[in-house]
């Protein structure tokens, strides 16, 4: 054989395998669960029972340190639409805040959804959305209304309707699950409740641990009957999740997508418990994230630094979209291989501006995996929220002696100071504030520039101080 001939046959196997490669479009399967940390057996939780989660996990490429954008949900979730951190596309708050928190309307047209129908792609959601302005995005399927439910056989059985289509376009499907975010009942007057946690819907989990089950949360350390009675229900909704992974999984097998489907799975922040949702402490910002794209991830524990920002790239990336220029993540088709030459970010941000209507209370972190780096940029101005959704950690720490370090952490999320510097290797809790330390003086400076480098490179605005007066008088109820 001549060494022509030889090279047109390599020529055509090339063109035949490029243009069956391009037009097999992956599908595309985003999981999320609501104020879901990193409470999770395969992360090392020792209360968690998530076996389903856990195979998932052995089958994907697990992240040691993923952060959400903010630790509330609609600005988390509207990172994952727009690929920008809140700052960026202008959701501060929570949709339901009633004070027009939303994203600019300049981004409508690149709604994650609005981008992969335009490219071909069936598009479904299922539980929720809560994110402003939910009629402009372009779903061909959603179901559930409002936060969604608790009913995951339901869900799954939307999700197998939705697969199942008689249709030769590729799909994107992104399924929330309401748990393990709290409960409220209506009371007859028409008030709500107490929040709390139920503990089994239609009979999952089949296992319901109790408060002598679990212990007070280390990053809390508050020990008390009802607090660890509310501990207990987030595992045993954290386990009804598990059950639900169980049969997502069980349903790509079934109708033959295992292969052809890009998942990705995390929370949308940490637990609804005082430091931990809504703050910028690592049981806030941190969750779990598991990315598993067929042909081209390899199954292993990365301590990369990602976070949602890099979704909406990496759904672009595997669906052959151009990623714009000016996004704020990155594709993470790099780091889905274990490699030690790949050029990654070396520090990885998260915000904060509002939940609801108020306090308006602006913060930066920042962490190289080592040292956390957090700038509240509104200390000693006004306190900052000191709960979250009815948790009653920071009265119980009022009981603790005046030096007592749980007692000092937790009046420390209401009247925190301008910098905190923690040690994560050694505090993982982030009770010791380092950020007066002059041992630690250069760790200081060297966050606060790669802090001040990334506010320049995403064009964060609130560093301006009139900008942040601006913002607090627009969403003034």
């Amino acid at each position: 054989m001549s060494l022509k001939i030889l090279r047109m046959m390599i020529i055509v196997l090339w063109l035949s395998s490029g243009a069956s490669g391009a037009s097999e479009k992956l599908n595309v399967l985003l999981i999320t669960a609501d104020d879901l940390g990193v409470q999770l057996s395969c992360y090392g939780d020792p209360i968690a029972r998530t076996p389903h989660i856990d195979e998932l996990a052995r089958n994907s490429v697990r992240f040691q340190t993923a952060y959400v954008s903010q630790a509330s949900c609609s600005p988390s979730r509207s990172t994952m639409f727009t690929g920008l951190y809140p700052h960026g596309n202008g959701h501060y708050g929570l949709a339901n805040a009633n004070v027009g928190f939303q994203v600019h309307e300049e981004l409508y047209d690149d709604l994650l959804p609005n981008v992969l129908q335009r490219a071909g792609y069936r598009t479904g959601i299922i539980g929720k959305l809560h994110v402003n302005p939910e009629k402009e995005f372009q779903f061909d399927m959603r179901q559930g209304k409002g936060f969604g439910s608790r009913q995951v056989k339901q869900q799954v059985q939307y999700a197998r309707e939705f697969v199942n289509q008689p249709s030769d376009r590729p799909w994107f499907l992104m399924f929330n699950m309401f748990d393990p975010h709290v409960a409220r009942k209506r009371l007859p007057d028409g008030g709500r409740g107490p929040q709390y946690f139920p503990d089994r819907v239609e009979g999952l989990p089949e296992s319901v641990l109790k408060a002598d089950d679990v212990p007070p949360w280390s990053w809390q350390q508050i020990d008390s009957p009802a607090q660890r009675t509310k501990i207990a229900g987030y595992y045993n909704c954290v386990h009804r999740i598990d059950a639900a992974i169980g049969m997502l999984t069980d349903l790509l097998h079934e109708t033959n997508h295992w292969a052809d489907t890009l998942i990705i799975f995390l929370g949308d922040h940490g637990p609804p418990f005082a430091r931990g949702k809504t703050s910028c402490y690592e049981a806030g910002l941190r969750v779990p994230f598991l990315a598993r794209w067929p042909g081209v991830s390899e199954s292993h524990v990365s301590n990369r630094l990602v976070g949602s920002v890099d979704i909406y790239p990496t759904i672009l990336d595997a669906a052959n979209i151009e990623i714009p220029d000016q996004l704020h993540g990155r594709s993470l088709r790099p780091v889905l291989v274990p490699s030690d030459s790949v050029d990654w970010r070396k520090a990885l941000v998260a915000e904060f501006h509002y939940h609801g209507a108020a306090p308006f209370f602006p913060r930066r972190a920042i962490t190289d995996g080592r040292f956390k780096l957090i700038h509240n940029l509104r200390a000693g101005e006004l306190l900052a929220s000191p709960s979250v959704d009815g948790d009653r950690a920071n009265i119980l720490a009022q009981q603790l002696s005046a030096d007592h370090p749980a007692r000092l952490a937790m009046e420390r999320l209401q009247d925190p100071p301008e910098w905190e510097l923690y040690d994560l290797k050694n505090d993982p809790i982030e009770f010791d504030n380092l950020s007066n330390d002059p041992a630690m003086a250069g760790e200081a400076h060297r966050l606060k520039q790669a802090l001040r480098d990334w506010q320049q490179r995403t064009e964060d605005p609130f560093t301006d101080a009139e900008f942040r007066e601006k913002i607090e008088t627009k969403y003034q109820k």
